[in-house]
């Protein structure tokens, strides 16, 4: 049994936005979405693994000194998707002026504490999106840290968005995979990502080639990437495949085995 700890996509909507006269405009309402729903059902469908998802702004906001290791240490996989680097990089308190001056603002290495968690044998998932690997405009910034030295895959030095709206396929490459990703719907996005010498890729989009599931072992943990999104908007034909829960906890067997 796996304890996960997930953060990445959820999502607020703010608006619609009235403006009603040329000095004041009002937002007019207020939307909480967790898209995530459909990773943690999938993963907890069996009631082999609980997972605890967790909004990124929490993850950033609600982690104080000592809390992140506390995670490291009590959880067996860790999952990031739609997640940039600053989450990682950046604290509250850089940005509070009442504690500037008073002594040196300085907080333990999220990244660091990753690193040498998953050499350790803590597991790492590295989902796709807007904001993970490069990302769109560069806004994931993986590659730009030492996110990179956790992934199976190398990232662009450009946006790495890979869009149609006609979806792309997955093909097995010559390790066993199931269950038969030729019944998936099209997944309509990916990161465009190079594997590493010594990664394992599981899947490929067939239109192109990419790399789209690698694993790789890393000191004693594994560092599995799925180059898509498990969640609308790329994922949002890939949730109701009837073979999604059976997908996801092969993943998760994958950094056991």
């Amino acid at each position: 049994m796996a304890k996960i700890y997930y953060v990445g996509d959820w999502a607020v909507l703010t608006g619609p936005v009235f403006a009603e006269t040329p000095f004041y405009y009002s937002h007019k309402g207020l939307d909480i979405f967790n898209y995530g729903i459909w990773l943690k059902n999938a993963l907890e469908s069996t009631g082999d693994h609980t997972v605890e998802s967790v909004p990124s702004w929490d993850f950033y906001n609600k982690l104080g000194p000592g809390d992140y290791e506390s995670i490291l240490s009590d959880y067996d996989v860790i999952i990031f998707s739609d997640v940039d680097a600053k989450l990682f990089q950046l604290a509250p308190s850089f940005f509070d002026r009442e504690k500037f001056g008073n002594k040196p603002l300085t907080f333990p290495d999220r990244i660091r504490l990753s690193i040498e968690a998953l050499k350790s044998g803590t597991h790492f998932m590295f989902l796709g999106g807007w904001y993970s690997f490069t990302g769109e405009m560069g806004k994931g910034g993986w590659g730009r840290t030492r996110i990179r030295e956790m992934l199976p895959v190398d990232c662009m030095q450009v946006e790495d968005l890979i869009e149609s709206t006609e979806g792309y396929s997955l093909v097995g490459t010559d390790h066993q995979f199931t269950p038969d990703v030729t019944t998936c719907p099209p997944i309509l996005g990916y990161n465009k990502t190079v594997p590493k010498p010594g990664a394992q890729v599981i899947l490929e989009f067939q239109e192109t080639g990419d790399p789209a599931l690698a694993l790789m072992q890393i000191g004693s943990g594994r560092s599995l990437a799925f180059m898509s999104d498990p969640a609308p908007h790329w994922g949002l034909n890939f949730i109701y495949w009837d073979k999604y829960a059976k997908f996801w906890l092969k993943c998760i067997d994958m950094l056991f085995d």
